[in-house]
């Protein structure tokens, strides 16, 4: 007879054979599941000398990592005890047939409302390094969002030197309002939201700001090791430049894909990417303490948190407590706020490794070819109100295509499913502006925009090719663009206009950079390439949060393919309603 306290003597003869197999053949490694349990809560949390109750998981700010190794299926049940609607974006994750677990609310799910469960079920397949997971309702992911760290196989390494120590670092925005409330007024009034109070490294702001010196993210090192660094920008509305004082940093990673390393002082994360870097300390210990800081790249005519978030990098000695705090602090140099040509400088740097190991699937042909435009837009103030746009009678909006896209309030993709989609979207979305003019130079009369739910319907395994093009509208400004369920090769960027006769020649289809989330330069226009081998509704948007709450985003449709694994998986039983 078992004991009920310790396994039976076949588990264990089964635990040692499994142990002896993985020693001597860790090729015969398989995948395994992991639970995970999310429970949206509230939690209290001070910073900036301001108290205020904020949404998060499991009591965490920011939330749990979510690790698993690639061939992993990873199932996460998460419950919502807040009164507000909440959705799960496990962003980057490709979701293969897997689109019920994509999470964007209203376009592959209706959110999970209060006291209700949802069941998130992915296999991670091809993919190996930093993402994140987040909020995808209104801006709840100002503090619901956490790293998604996915290891490789057992028996692969890195392709780059082995860390001593692997450190996320998150940057986020902290309001010391209900930023709920912030996006509400926004759209309510027509305007601009109320900025941030700071920006944050692992949730806390640092000693620039007041009453911040003790909420301050701070790095122990020793000398003479490699730490990696996988760095995430899940800031709500701005791009970051990132620098530690008196070090290099060496870029091997990018949105969950590995690149040709090269070496940088700073550089630039958009909101929605990921980048890993290998740190190499000092072979001494310095008579120092660095600061390791973060501000905004911002090119528009808005108003934005021109602040700087810092952490302290120090090294690990010893010596007494009293001598470490009479140490220099010495500061990094952070480029200008509107340095662009460093962005394009530091953007156009990034190759995918491209060799036999991890080959670069770059669509040679073009089956289907798209020209967006990108940026910001206005609409008539509604009659018998005023409002705060770029004058009393406008409000702010922002569109693809000039279409600003209306979320419906059923699930997109569950209306496709189930043959009901009448009402629900259209399939028109334009391949091509429907109005011509210089996107970048002097902007048109008209500069309305038109509200609709439309999308593009794409074949199985199409081979596309998208320009997105920005314009100066209400101002040039850098658009993140994130587009779900898929990766993409960025082949080619440029500023100014996009000429379809001169710019593809100069296009890279040997080892562009693969990304998930890649930003539109300001005033001008990225050329992307990939394949929809991925069946179900896709959401791409701008990862700047008030542009995606303004419509700048859309939807394609993937149908299925003709094999059994190329087709949307039935929707799962606890789905949430609407």
């Amino acid at each position: 007879m078992d004991f009920p306290h310790f396994p039976s003597f076949a588990t264990v003869k089964v635990l040692l054979f499994s142990f002896w197999l993985i020693t001597l053949f860790p090729e015969f490694v398989v995948s395994i599941t992991r639970h995970y349990t999310f429970n949206i809560e509230y939690l209290n949390v001070t910073r900036l000398c301001h108290t205020r109750t904020i949404l998060s998981v499991n009591g965490k700010f920011p939330g749990p990592r979510l690790v698993a190794r690639e061939g992993d299926r990873v199932v996460v049940k998460v419950v919502n005890h807040i009164s507000n609607n909440v959705s799960i974006h496990w962003h980057g994750i490709r979701q293969i047939t897997s689109g019920w677990s994509d999470g964007p609310a209203y376009v592959t799910q209706c959110p999970i409302q209060t006291n209700q469960t949802y069941t998130y079920n992915f296999t991670i397949i091809g993919q190996r390094g930093t993402l994140l997971w987040h909020a995808h309702i209104s801006w709840l992911r100002a503090t619901l969002y956490g790293p998604i760290i996915i290891l490789p196989k057992h028996n692969q390494s890195y392709p780059f030197e082995k860390p001593y120590k692997e450190i996320p670092i998150l940057f986020g925005e902290w309001f010391n309002v209900d930023p709920e409330a912030v996006i509400k007024q926004a759209l309510q009034t027509g305007g601009g939201p109320n900025v941030s109070d700071a920006y944050t490294i692992n949730g806390l702001p640092g000693p620039l700001y007041n009453c911040s010196s003790k909420d301050t993210f701070r790095l122990k090192v020793k000398p003479g090791k490699t730490y990696l660094l996988r760095l995430i920008n899940a800031a709500l509305n701005d791009e970051l430049f990132f620098s530690i004082a008196n070090h290099s940093l060496t870029v091997v990673e990018a949105d969950a894909t590995y690149t040709k390393p090269f070496d940088t002082d700073t550089l630039l994360i958009s909101p929605g990417q990921t980048t890993n870097v290998l740190l190499k300390t000092k072979p001494y210990y310095p008579n120092a303490t660095y600061l390791m800081a973060a501000r905004p790249y911002f090119t528009g005519a808005g108003t934005f948190d021109n602040s700087t978030t810092a952490g302290i990098l120090l090294y690990d000695q010893p010596l007494h407590h009293s001598t470490l705090k009479n140490l220099p602090l010495l500061k990094p140099t952070l480029p200008p706020i509107n340095a662009t040509n460093f962005v394009a400088n530091f953007t156009g740097k990034f190759r995918t490794l491209a060799n036999a190991k991890f080959p670069a699937n770059v669509p040679q042909k073009v089956d289907k070819k798209f020209f967006f435009i990108v940026g910001l837009g206005t609409s008539p103030c509604p009659k018998n109100t005023t409002c705060q746009g770029p004058s009393n009678s406008t409000k702010f909006e922002a569109s693809v295509n000039n279409i600003s896209f209306a979320l419906p309030s059923v699930s997109i993709m569950q209306a496709y499913y189930f043959g009901k989609s009448k009402g629900v979207f259209k399939t028109d979305f334009p391949t091509y502006p429907l109005n011509t003019f210089n996107y970048t130079g002097t902007p048109p009369n008209n500069t309305f925009v038109k509200n609709d739910t439309k999308l593009v319907v794409l074949k199985f395994n199409t081979s596309v090719e998208l320009v997105l093009q920005g314009t100066s509208i209400l101002g040039a400004e850098s658009h993140p663009l994130h587009l779900h369920g898929f990766d993409f090769f960025v082949v080619g960027q440029g500023f100014g206009n996009y000429d379809p006769n001169k710019d593809p020649s100069k296009f890279n289809l040997v080892d562009p950079v693969q990304r998930n989330t890649a930003a539109v330069p300001a005033g001008g226009w990225i050329a992307i390439r990939f394949f929809a081998d991925n069946p179900g509704v896709w959401f791409m948007h701008c990862h700047l949060d008030i542009h995606t709450s303004w419509g700048l985003r859309m939807a394609w449709l993937v149908l299925d393919g003709p094999g059994p694994n190329q087709k949307l998986q039935p929707p799962p039983s606890d789905l949430p309603k609407c």
